[in-house]
């Protein structure tokens, strides 16, 4: 099992029917994170970490046309958070991925972009008024896989 620079033992897989109910907790327990339905989570790529026979965090992200996708949602449990899950996640896309994936994410959200930035994402751009509840300008990032 790899694991975070925590040692926290985690495996990353791709999400089953089972999992979805742990990655409807961790949605409803993380308020930046999208509000997608999480039964079409299954029908995307979806990853999840699996730690301490919990689901600890998720990844979801679909193909937009050939040689781009997109980041719908990454989200980690509030108590697994700083652990080095969603580092993992994203490395986990990022190694089975050769496409430029681009994702939407709360411009006060300094963590997540500082996590992204740290990968080789760039910001190209801002969508005002992008979230609601509260609203807030969306930072789209990109990742060119070359």
């Amino acid at each position: 099992m790899p694991e975070t620079p925590s040692h926290l033992p985690v495996l990353i897989r791709r999400a089953e029917l089972r999992d979805l109910d742990g990655i409807a907790a961790i949605q409803a327990a993380s308020p930046e994170a999208a509000r997608w339905d999480v039964a079409d989570y299954l029908t995307y790529e979806c990853w999840v970490a699996i730690s301490e026979d919990r689901t600890a965090g998720y990844l979801v992200s679909r193909t937009l046309c050939e040689g781009e996708s997109e980041i719908l949602d990454l989200a980690v449990a509030p108590e697994f958070r700083r652990k080095g899950i969603a580092r993992g996640l994203l490395q986990k896309l990022l190694t089975v991925s050769n496409r430029s994936i681009f994702l939407e994410v709360r411009a006060s959200n300094l963590a997540a972009r500082n996590l992204y930035k740290g990968f080789g994402f760039q910001e190209v751009a801002v969508r005002a008024e992008y979230y609601n509840l509260p609203a807030e300008a969306a930072i789209v990032m990109k990742f060119h896989s070359c």
